[in-house]
């Protein structure tokens, strides 16, 4: 209760100092929108306010305000801004946040907005993610894989196999080569430490390389959930990992990825999964000499694949300019302005052209390795699943989180995710 009073006073705040409509201003004949952004990192930042700047420059007629939102309360602040009529005409996102909006007819379908240019640059599967019902509410810009980030003088010392994105381990040989590293590494060190706090998203999406899909739509709409075999491998070799090879510490379940670095760095863990943007905390923090790799997730019957949840823009419904912001994001996702924001973010661009930069295959900071599984990334399994966040808040955070902690077996974990879960999305699918 606490965090939503804070979160809804922070978007009064927000529409008090600045997000009021398109239309207030001086009657000077300028078109004026605001950008509400949620870039958070400096490079980050400064590389949106430069577009901006840049924008604002060479289009006198219309001029965009930059307005700095916040990941931690965007939905709460989103929903009042839309309620009160004040919302801000371009919208940063993410995939998984859009769904009840588009549903709500808060967001602009841009299908008749976008240039031919920006619908081709970016493939079918970035799309998806933004694609609800017959229309399409974003625009998705930027991706993160997850990866494996690892000690380079303990993973070359061992002597075991490095995987590459042409040759990467398969799940069954992750599990072994942990067995291998932990061995090698002495007492009170393992061979990976998973930050999982949040572990439905990291299970649901890894689970994709492995043929997972947990959620099936039915020809008419309806979703279900089902947990076959192959849904059960990811977490599964987390839990066996924990529970039963003790190659990585129960201690860090309820970690968050920034949590674990101090051990990484301090050589207690030889690899941490992480998405692809911790590479920059890494490259900051990492202590002088500490020598770090980027190896590609394990790949299953899917291969590299994995389910990603893109960072989306979006156009207001109620906004008076379609029109205007939707030039603004052709320019704003321009393919060398969108390299700019993929590096400023330390993430990787969905378009195809952004995405050939050579500077994003540089084996520095494991570029490379990223820009090679960009191509198996796919929309995450609940990506316009309704009853999502309660499904995942009520029933499968505290599901996952007593699995890989050991205190359930397979088969509780499953009666809980299906029974539950079904339980839960029946709910939404009779509105």
């Amino acid at each position: 209760m606490r965090r939503r009073i804070l979160a809804l006073t922070a978007a009064l705040a927000l529409l008090l100092t600045g997000c009021a409509s398109g239309d207030d201003g001086p009657d000077d004949g300028v078109v004026r929108l605001r950008f509400q952004s949620l870039a958070w990192q400096e490079e980050s930042v400064d590389a949106n306010r430069r577009l901006v700047d840049e924008w604002n420059a060479g289009h006198p007629g219309i001029q965009v305000e930059y307005v700095q939102g916040s990941w931690d309360s965007v939905h709460d602040q989103l929903l009042t801004s839309f309620e009160g009529g004040e919302a801000p005409d371009l919208i940063h996102d993410a995939s998984d946040d859009l769904a009840d909006f588009a549903y709500g007819g808060r967001l602009a379908d841009l299908r008749p907005l976008l240039s031919e240019r920006l619908r081709a640059d970016i493939p079918a599967a970035g799309w998806e993610t933004t694609t609800f019902g017959e229309g399409v509410y974003g625009v998705p810009f930027l991706q993160e894989p997850r990866v494996l980030i690892a000690n380079r003088k303990i993973l070359e010392s061992s002597g075991v196999r490095v995987p590459t994105p042409e040759k990467p381990w398969s799940w069954t040989e992750f599990r072994r080569i942990a067995q291998d590293l932990t061995r090698t590494m002495g007492p009170g060190r393992h061979a990976v430490a998973w930050p999982l706090r949040e572990p439905v998203s990291v299970s649901l999406n890894l689970g994709v390389s492995a043929g997972g899909r947990l959620f099936h739509r039915d020809p008419d709409g309806r979703v279900t959930l089902d947990f076959t075999e192959a849904d059960g491998i990811v977490p599964g070799t987390v839990h066996d990992q924990v529970v039963t090879d003790r190659t990585a510490p129960r201690t860090t379940l309820g970690s968050g990825g920034s949590d674990t670095l101090p051990g990484f760095f301090a050589g207690k863990y030889a690899m941490v999964p992480l998405g692809f943007a911790y590479r920059q905390q890494i490259a900051q923090q990492a202590p002088e000499g500490f020598e770090w790799t980027v190896l590609p997730a394990p790949a299953g019957d899917g291969g590299l694949a994995q389910g990603v949840s893109p960072q989306t823009l979006s156009i207001a419904e109620d906004s008076p300019h379609k029109k205007e912001a939707a030039a603004f994001l052709d320019f704003f996702l321009r393919p060398a302005n969108m390299v700019r924001l993929a590096r400023g973010d330390w993430m990787l661009p969905t378009g195809t052209a952004a995405l050939a930069d050579p500077s994003l295959h540089t084996a520095k900071d494991g570029w490379a390795t990223g820009a090679a599984v960009a191509r198996w990334l796919r929309p995450a399994p609940a990506q316009s699943v309704r009853g999502y966040p309660e499904w995942k808040d009520k029933v499968a955070t505290p599901a996952f989180q007593e699995y890989y902690s050991g205190a359930i077996d397979g088969t509780e974990l499953r009666r809980r995710l299906v029974e539950d879960g079904n339980r839960v999305l029946a709910r939404y699918q009779r509105r």
